[in-house]
């Protein structure tokens, strides 16, 4: 053989291994998870069966960089569901990143709407938590996820169920093995419920908020009197809040385009939060608890129905800097 020809032979080997080496991680993998429905909390709460199960669709997917094992964030999304201009993008945001992400649709897998299944009571709430912790056991068995890195980030609805997440009532619920998000990013949550005050209300994993001054669904006086029952109790709530000037409501999703009122959706900015904890349900009234009483709660609804919703690309841009600046503090850097 020519020496010529093994050079070029030897070359082309070498290439090949080379690029074996340095390949990027699987693009993406189409993997399924159980989760279970139920009416509202206090059915799981008082230890009462689900009301269904369901198997729902996910998509994992890697960042280019080959690694053996990859934190990992768990996406949930808003009202409208999954999309790709807002949950998809910012998974992308979030693999470039180094964190492999997993998104999902928990209402097509249900055969319904999040507008459709908010009429018919509070189920959405504790299902999306379970959806939530569904997903993080999925991603615990997977060989290239560290389960010890897994975090979660949501938006409005999902937001809320990033929130929700932490709290240690529903870990033990959704977790009975004590497995948790190591970190909570919440964009713009609804604002429905919080964490009855107590020395272990929290899993104690650190929580992102992050708010819109202008937002007329989660008004930030609200979120500011939480905050200050939690700290007058002296069990401070273990969240960080950051807010964006001129940012209404789903200021993240790219395709709403300018603000505009939205008097056909549900509201609970005019509703105290509703206080979850070891025993019943209770509300935030006046800085204090009171008992629960759900024809209250309905009735504040009904006051104050809709809310504005607009894109704001400047906020967009500072706060994935701000959620991945968090996410990278947490789970890349964790020991």
């Amino acid at each position: 053989m020519h020496r010529r020809t093994i050079v070029r032979i030897a070359t082309a080997l070498i290439a090949t291994a080379l690029s074996y080496r340095y390949a990027p991680a699987a693009a993406a993998e189409t993997v399924r998870f159980n989760s279970a429905t139920y009416q509202d909390f206090r059915q799981l709460l008082s230890g009462q069966g689900p009301t269904d199960q369901v198997s729902i669709t996910a998509q994992l997917e890697f960042p280019d960089q080959a690694k053996d094992r990859y934190p990992a964030v768990v996406i949930v999304h808003t009202l409208g569901g999954y999309r790709d201009a807002n949950e998809g993008w910012h998974a992308a945001e979030l693999r470039k990143a180094g964190f492999a992400t997993l998104t999902y649709d928990g209402f097509v897998s249900r055969g319904t709407t999040g507008a459709a299944w908010s009429r018919k009571g509070q189920g959405w709430w504790p299902s999306g938590v379970s959806d939530a912790y569904a997903a993080l056991r999925l991603l615990a068995t997977h060989p290239k996820i560290d389960a010890r890195r897994i975090g979660i980030m949501g938006f409005s609805y999902g937001g809320e169920v990033a929130h929700l997440a932490a709290f240690a009532t529903l870990k033990a619920a959704f977790s009975p093995d004590g497995a948790g998000f190591a970190a909570h990013v919440a964009y713009y949550p609804a604002g429905i419920f919080g964490a009855a005050a107590g020395p272990a209300a929290y899993t104690g994993s650190p929580v992102l908020m992050l708010l819109g001054d202008s937002d007329d669904n989660l008004p930030l006086a609200k979120v500011e009197s939480y905050l200050s029952y939690a700290q007058a109790a002296g069990h401070p709530a273990p969240i960080e809040t950051v807010v964006y000037p001129g940012a209404y409501h789903a200021w993240t999703v790219s395709t709403l385009g300018a603000p505009q009122f939205y008097p056909q959706y549900g509201s609970a900015k005019k509703c105290p939060l509703i206080l979850l904890g070891p025993d019943r349900p209770e509300l935030l009234v006046a800085g204090r608890s009171a008992p629960f009483d759900p024809d209250t709660f309905q009735t504040c609804r009904s006051q104050a129905p809709g809310y504005t919703m607009g894109f704001n690309e400047a906020a967009r841009a500072k706060a994935v800097t701000d959620a991945v600046g968090f996410l990278v503090k947490h789970l890349q850097t964790a020991p």
